[in-house]
């Protein structure tokens, strides 16, 4: 027999209702086998309880009656018999009016059924999607509306592929591209408007392509390119704007010594205290 899952703190607390609200009552469940047998228990493992925990308790120890129970007026105990019924079964609520079930649906439906959900109205039913659909049949999914599911696409598309992302108008998809883009097109977003973009390519371009980043106008992105080009790319640029980058350069210049630096900053610190 599989093992019941344990109760929740504090759900002894949350009433044994159905999902219409109406108290619940063994004596008048078709289920009364089931309960002899100990498969089921008011307010711990029930479909009947409006509560989702319980509903999911029960399909745990019933896997085989989740199937019957697609069809249910209650969105949650379909949703979580999604879970447990059989997959030839789940075609019938890829368009179910409720999107939790969906969600449940779209987790364990193959790939090749997913392909009608990626226009889902729910953005979270094609977060679900993207984040199972793979190669060619993710692409598609490159112009949704939504900027999170776009961001799934670009950490999932083919490298390859993401050149088909470069413009994406979400600088936080940009970023994903920079990160997983071939070399020989990273260089694409270089210019990149937003500063987190050209950081996440600077932190992937060889030292000599670093060279330009050198007068970019974000600090993070100069500082990144300083730690990692020749040095006799710096003289010219020694009295850079910003503190921090400015003692990478004379560090790194040798005009500097970094430990004594650092002592004699503590040595201030101290003196301020």
């Amino acid at each position: 027999m599989t093992t019941m899952p344990t109760t929740e703190a504090g759900e002894e607390n949350i009433a044994t209702v159905d999902w219409l609200g109406q108290p619940l009552d063994c004596s008048r469940c078709s289920h009364q086998a089931l309960l002899a047998e100990g498969k089921c228990r008011l307010g711990h493992a029930c479909v009947q309880d409006r509560y989702a925990k319980r509903i999911d308790r029960f399909f745990h120890w019933n896997r085989d009656l989740a199937n019957a129970y697609l069809s249910h007026p209650y969105f949650e105990v379909r949703a979580v018999g999604a879970k447990y019924a059989s997959i030839f079964h789940l075609g019938k609520l890829v368009k179910d009016p409720d999107e939790t079930v969906r969600m449940s649906v779209a987790m364990r439906l193959p790939e090749k059924y997913l392909l009608g959900m990626r226009n889902d109205p729910h953005r979270e039913v094609r977060i679900r999607v993207a984040s199972r659909l793979t190669g060619g049949e993710l692409a598609p999914m490159r112009f949704d509306e939504d900027y999170y599911v776009r961001m799934l696409v670009a950490r999932r598309l083919p490298p390859d592929m993401l050149i088909l992302m470069l413009d994406d108008p979400e600088p936080l998809v940009r970023v994903e591209v920079a990160r997983r883009i071939p070399l020989q097109r990273l260089a694409s977003l270089a210019a990149d408007p937003d500063g987190a973009v050209r950081l996440a390519v600077a932190e992937r371009l060889e030292p000599e392509q670093l060279v330009p980043l050198l007068h970019d106008e974000d600090w993070r992105i100069r500082y990144q390119a300083v730690e990692r080009v020749s040095v006799v790319h710096l003289w010219p640029i020694q009295n850079d704007s910003d503190p921090e980058v400015r003692r990478l350069i004379r560090e790194r210049l040798g005009l500097i010594d970094e430990q004594k630096e650092r002592q004699a900053g503590n040595g201030k610190d101290f003196a301020r205290q």
